[in-house]
Formats: structure tokens, C-alpha cells, sequence
């Protein structure tokens, strides 16, 4: 399934900016590009998309008039300097707001987002898309994808993270707090300021310590219980 998307921002940096960040991700087609909300209006009716990158600090009409000046207008997702319009924003049902500059996971999130009211809404019964499966980091240069099943371990260091999968070991320029924000809160659990684990890969819990994938993890003190109970409730572990 692809979600037929058009770009609205009067910056042409933001525009091809977004427009690469957007033709990394399979299922977001770019059908168009428009630099003010009048030219935007003329995109919508001609090329019918499913989805409008909207900014909206705009010459003459705004993002959030384009919205309301629209009768069925597709989905938005809001790309914006400013957090102000933030509840202007949802109030008009928007999908997702996401300020510049705009990290690509949390694009991709958006992304996501918005695939899955579109499944909702056109096929309820459907199946689950396989975009939740994975997603996108930065690595030298080019985008890796990492899929959630093959991630065992997330390790800080520094200014960088290092994900363990079980062929390879990216490094990434982000934070645990990024990296914890993309990942299921029923797979990975954060068992200590410096380690995201998968729960389901640990093999063994000793006192303060586990051990995933021969790899032995602290655990801080304050969540052992927490990761003892998780265990418990999985019928493969332990």
C-alpha cells in the first residue's frame, strides 16, 4: 500500500529537505510540491492525495486556513518551526505535528501513523501493516533499516547509540531517549541508563545482572523487579 503525499512549504530548502527524508520510506509516493497554500489548493484538487507535509507559517493563507478551507481534506501531517499551533493544530484533526528541524525517525513515525488511520479507515479487517516491523537510523552517511525482531540490544555511548542485531552492530549520532520513543514498550524495556534489551532475547537474571546474546547487562535497581515480572509473564524465557 502506498499513501500518495504532496509537500506545502514556502522554503525550498524545506522542501527538498523533506522531499528526500520522504522517498526513503517505501510507502509515501510524492505526487507533488507546492510553495504557498493557493498553489496547494490547485495540487489538492487535481492530484487527490492521501497525505499533505503542511507548514504553516505562510504568505497570504496560512496552513491552518488551507485546512479549514478545504471540505474533505486528505490527511495532514504539520511540519512547523513553532510548537505554538500545536493545539490549533488538533483540533483540526490533524495526523501528527512535527517540528523543524524534523528528525527522520520521528518522520518516519508520522509516517506510520498516518499508513495506519489509512488502513483503518479503508480496510478495518485488513492486515497489520509490516511498517511496524522496523525502523530507520542514521549510519554513516546512509539509512539502515533495523527490524524490531532482530534488535537484542540498544547501548549509549556518549553522544552515540549502538544497536545490537544479530548480524551487524550500527552506530547512530542520537539519544536513548530517540531510540526508546521508536521501539515497542512490549518488546524493549530500558534496564539501566546506558542499555535498551529485548526482553524476549535475555537468556538469564542474576542478582543485578542479565545475560543476552553472551552479553552481560546491569540492571539497575530500581527496575529488577520490574524486568523479574516481565520474564515471568513470557512462557519461552527462563
Amino acid at each position: 500500500m502506498t499513501l500518495r503525499s504532496i509537500i506545502v512549504d514556502d522554503e525550498p530548502l524545506a522542501r527538498k529537505g523533506l522531499e528526500e527524508d520522504l522517498r526513503e520510506i517505501d510507502f509515501i509516493e510524492i505526487v507533488g510540491t507546492a510553495e504557498n497554500s493557493l498553489k496547494a489548493i490547485e495540487l489538492v484538487t487535481t492530484t487527490k492525495p492521501d497525505l499533505v507535509f503542511l507548514d504553516i507559517e505562510m504568505p497570504k493563507v496560512n496552513g491552518l486556513e488551507l485546512i479549514k478551507s478545504i471540505t474533505q481534506p486528505p490527511m495532514v501531517v504539520i511540519t512547523s518551526a513553532y510548537s505554538k499551533y500545536a493545539m490549533k493544530g488538533y483540533e483540526l484533526d490533524v495526523t501528527d505535528y512535527l517540528l523543524k528541524p524534523i528528525d527522520f525517525n520521528r518522520l518516519l513515525k508520522a509516517c506510520i501513523k498516518a499508513k495506519e488511520f489509512y488502513q483503518l479507515k479503508h480496510n478495518p479487517a485488513g492486515d497489520k501493516s509490516s511498517a511496524n516491523d522496523y525502523f530507520f537510523v542514521k549510519c554513516d552517511g546512509k539509512y539502515e533499516k533495523v527490524i524490531f525482531d532482530e534488535l537484542f540490544l540498544v547501548e549509549a555511548a556518549n553522544n552515540y547509540v549502538f544497536l545490537h542485531t544479530k548480524d551487524k552492530k550500527l552506530m547512530t549520532y542520537s539519544t536513548m531517549k530517540n531510540i526508546q520513543q521508536l521501539l515497542p514498550e512490549n518488546k524493549f524495556m530500558r534496564v539501566h541508563k546506558s542499555y535498551i534489551i529485548a526482553i524476549d532475547k535475555i537468556h538469564e537474571l542474576h542478582k543485578n545482572e542479565l545475560l543476552i546474546n553472551n552479553i552481560k547487562i546491569p540492571v539497575s535497581r530500581n527496575v529488577k523487579d520490574i524486568v523479574l515480572n516481565s520474564l515471568l509473564n513470557k512462557k519461552n524465557l527462563l
